[in-house]
């Protein structure tokens, strides 16, 4: 069945997690286009004061992204969280999600992201706070607890049904595993087992036949894909085609790659400026150039253009030539 969040259904069971510095716009269309049923964007601070900065300003709410758009809040104060969310909704936001899953040092040393697991009644009060300021869907993201000796993702999964909250993402690791080690999914399960809101697992799910074995396993409603998504987008349609035919989708043709990869590299130029984008680009490049042949040598040649014009000359001999050369 379709995941489907508070009043808004969804194409399929493929969410695109929120990433800082990632998932931009220009990425989370993209990954539409190969089969995200669903996308958040990157966190944005709570604190309205700082959003007059041009990093803050590319992650508000997008008017072009697909309904439902949502925007990821992070932040430790009810009211400053409160505020926020109705700021984002004014701009077009149809779902606040609440970040409680970065396990990122600057962030957890204010308390907020994955910090924020260790204060329960704090979390109960933010979560209330949302609820009550917003007439849309409040979403959150979270860990599996703050350590393996401190697991409350179960309690945390309660209050945010008791409050009202839409829907529950869970990272199969504690703030302490940050990204070490395997993402379990017995507490994913366990959860999902005890509250009636949908649940949607996150971690470690980086093919088709992973993808199908967590669903499975957990129940969960659907399913959340991150760091596995970088360099390679199309990661959701070959998991959507296994889940719904059993086979697996032959891997994207040489062609598609370089389509794709011009048109993100183009949109980050638009998004950010010659500058800035440049520089973005490369790691972007980093990603996708490890399924590509000799993708150290294109990785190498790209990181040292000046010029998003020489980046963009470098992709396609890459293409047009290189490839050729070495087949």
């Amino acid at each position: 069945m379709p995941l489907t969040i508070g009043c808004h259904p969804l194409p399929n069971r493929l969410v695109l997690a929120p990433m800082a510095g990632v998932t931009d716009s220009i990425f989370r269309q993209i990954c539409y286009q190969q089969g995200a049923g669903y996308a958040i964007g990157e966190m944005l601070s709570a604190q309205i004061h700082l959003w007059d900065s041009k990093k803050s300003s590319t992650r508000f709410v997008n008017p072009a992204d697909p309904e439902p758009r949502a925007v990821q809040l992070l932040g430790i104060d009810p009211n400053e969280l409160a505020k926020a969310a109705e700021r984002q909704v004014e701009q077009g936001a149809q779902i606040i999600d609440l970040n409680m899953g970065c396990p990122a040092k600057k962030v957890c040393n204010i308390a907020a992201g994955s910090a924020l697991l260790a204060y329960p009644e704090r979390v109960e009060a933010i979560f209330n706070a949302l609820v009550n300021a917003v007439d849309v869907p409040v979403t959150v993201k979270i860990r599996t607890g703050t350590d393996a000796h401190n697991r409350n993702a179960l309690d945390i999964a309660k209050l945010a049904e008791q409050a009202g909250l839409a829907a529950i993402a869970i990272h199969g690791r504690t703030r302490a595993d940050k990204f070490n080690g395997q993402a379990e999914y017995d507490t994913i399960k366990q959860v999902k087992q005890a509250v009636s809101i949908p649940v949607i697992a996150n971690g470690d799910i980086c093919h088709a036949a992973e993808a199908q074995f967590v669903l499975e396993y957990t129940l969960a409603d659907g399913i959340m894909i991150g760091r596995a998504a970088l360099g390679n987008p199309w990661i959701f349609r070959e998991i959507q085609h296994f889940l719904t035919t059993g086979s697996p989708l032959a891997a994207p043709s040489l062609d598609e790659r370089q389509a794709v990869i011009e048109q993100h590299l183009e949109g980050l130029y638009q998004l950010y400026g010659e500058y800035q984008g440049l520089r973005i680009a490369r790691k972007h490049i980093g990603w996708y150039s490890q399924s590509l042949i000799a993708g150290d040598i294109l990785r190498k040649q790209f990181n040292l253009a000046q010029t998003t014009a020489e980046q963009g000359t470098i992709i396609r001999h890459y293409f047009e030539n290189t490839i050729k050369d070495i087949a």
